[in-house]
């Protein structure tokens, strides 16, 4: 062996006896059982010192070891005949009891309490008709031996609730890490969810603002480009410059919660109710607002702010007047938020081409345990937006 090969050898961990198959274990453990058993039969105990006959039913009777833990209960009767066996022809009685101990725990840890029960009732019936003919020293010495069987038994039974225990406790661990990665998942979902409604929100917003705002621009250039209003070009220009930067503003904080996850939550409080007055005076229609609400919970707050944002979108986008008039009214009663919003405007939630405006604000709704209800008015006049939000939790938003 040359020096690279000795190294290499040296450096290979030992092979432990725990490393090896089961198999492989029971089978050192019969060989080791059965050279205790032969020292025992020639040293100490009572009966005869084994002949060839002996020595191959000794022997012989710890070869099912082996397979103790695949059919315990096979191994089990086999033993015991062999025993039997042995015992009849009045060979060294001590020297098979480490084997029959051993096969009697391997039934006690693979098999429930009943069945345990009645083997062990079985096995000492057995012994007591054999040491029966003994008169009352085989009696005496029988006790002794119940002894150690019923201690063998218990001691399996009690291992056997043990291993199944800590399998129970695995396993319920198991599920609890199953169950808060799924709830992480729900949370990311969700998050996720919230951040793309704000994103429509505040795009579809802005964006139709500064639609209407370049509109307007280009209406007072052309209308009379010999007498060109200066001032009203200046303010429609300012106010498409002020709506870009609000919603750049607001953008960014939406966002800054996918520049690093780990990073403290940094988005400021929610929009609420205190936020309709801006709201209504950049939405670029003549808006009446009347609020009558105080203590509003934050979530109910942001929820009825981004419903009245999407109304107002949706009203300047569909309303199809150059003088469109939006009423939004804001009250508390009877422990809820009634948010209404009506226009007078002559297009529909159905002109355009279709996107997820209603279906936002009735998300926005049912995630605070309200509704929506939205559709042409009764009059034919124009469109109106409905909703209820409860001001108390939801039974399943309580920690």
């Amino acid at each position: 062996m040359n020096p690279v090969q000795a190294t290499i050898t040296a450096s290979r961990p030992g092979r432990t006896l725990a490393s090896l198959d089961p198999r492989r274990q029971d089978a050192l453990l019969a060989a080791g059982l059965a050279t205790l058993a032969s020292g025992i039969a020639v040293t100490v105990g009572s009966g005869r010192h084994p002949d060839a006959l002996g020595w191959a039913l000794l022997l012989g009777l710890h070869v099912p070891l082996v397979w103790r833990r695949r059919a315990p209960l096979t191994v089990l009767a086999v033993m015991i005949t062999v025993i039997a066996t042995y015992h009849q022809l009045d060979y060294n009685h001590s020297a098979p009891t480490a084997a029959s101990m051993v096969v009697l725990y391997t039934v006690a840890v693979t098999h429930g309490p009943r069945r345990t029960a009645f083997i062990g009732v079985s096995v000492v019936t057995l012994m007591l008709l054999l040491k029966i003919r003994h008169g009352m020293a085989g009696v005496q010495v029988s006790f002794q031996i119940t002894g150690w069987i019923v201690s063998m038994l218990v001691l399996g039974g009690y291992i056997r609730v043990h291993r199944e225990n800590a399998a129970a406790a695995v396993e319920r661990a198991e599920r609890a890490e199953r169950t808060r990665e799924e709830e992480a998942r729900r949370r990311v979902a969700e998050e996720r969810l919230r951040i793309a409604r704000d994103l429509h929100d505040l795009l579809a917003h802005t964006i139709t603002l500064i639609g209407v705002q370049t509109s307007v621009a280009a209406h007072v250039l052309e209308a009379d480009p010999e007498r060109l209003d200066r001032t009203a070009v200046a303010k429609a220009l300012d106010d498409i410059a002020g709506t870009c930067r609000t919603a750049r503003g607001e953008l960014r904080t939406t966002l800054e919660v996918l520049r690093d996850p780990g990073a403290p939550d940094v988005r400021g409080p929610l929009p609420g109710l205190d936020g309709l007055a801006e709201l209504a005076k950049s939405a670029g229609a003549r808006v009446d607002l009347a609020v009558r609400a105080d203590g509003v919970p934050p979530a109910v707050g942001a929820a009825a702010y981004r419903i009245v944002q999407e109304a107002l979108t949706n009203a300047v986008r569909h309303g199809g007047r150059a003088d469109l008039t939006v009423c939004v009214g804001v009250y508390e009663e009877e422990g809820g938020l009634r948010v209404h919003v009506t226009d007078d405007g002559v297009g529909g939630a159905g002109d355009g081409p279709p996107g997820y405006g209603l279906v936002g604000m009735r998300e926005r709704a049912r995630s605070v345990g309200g509704t929506v209800d939205a559709g042409p008015r009764a009059d034919g006049r124009g469109f109106e937006v409905c909703a209820v939000l409860p001001l108390r939790e939801k039974p399943g938003d309580q920690r």
